[in-house]
């Protein structure tokens, strides 16, 4: 499989250093939709704060991924939805972490809709 990222320079404004604009997929022979994924431990608890939820996504990720023998590697899509715009900063510094700095198509929502003790939740397609 070969990604290769789509960032054009004339007619749209600059990608960031953790942002790309599109990602291109050749020779992928799998695509996986991982449904939006909460911050939930084992037992289907929330954990307490956001760092936490974070961290708790971004494991359940990574099991979801090895399930299909993948790993965060093979991400090439992902939305994140938060609860309040002022987590923004702290789950991209964690999508940023998570992906070891690369970038792939991302966006982020802040709704009202999710229960009172997730605070984000995060949907991923990957390629393998």
């Amino acid at each position: 499989m070969e990604l290769e990222q789509r960032n054009p320079t004339e007619g749209i404004y600059a990608a960031a250093d953790d942002y790309v604009h599109a990602m291109e997929v050749r020779g992928a022979e799998r695509l996986l939709f991982v449904s939006g994924t909460m911050g939930l431990d084992a037992d289907g608890k929330p954990a307490e704060t956001l760092t936490e939820q974070l961290d708790l996504i971004w494991s359940n990720l990574r099991a979801i991924l090895a399930s299909a023998d993948m790993t965060v590697d093979n991400i090439v899509r992902l939305t994140s939805y938060l609860r309040d715009t002022s987590d923004a900063e702290a789950n991209a510094a964690a999508r940023v972490a998570a992906l070891g700095g690369r970038a792939v198509p991302t966006t982020a929502i802040v709704v009202q809709t999710l229960d009172n003790d997730w605070l984000v939740e995060i949907e991923v397609v990957a390629a393998g």
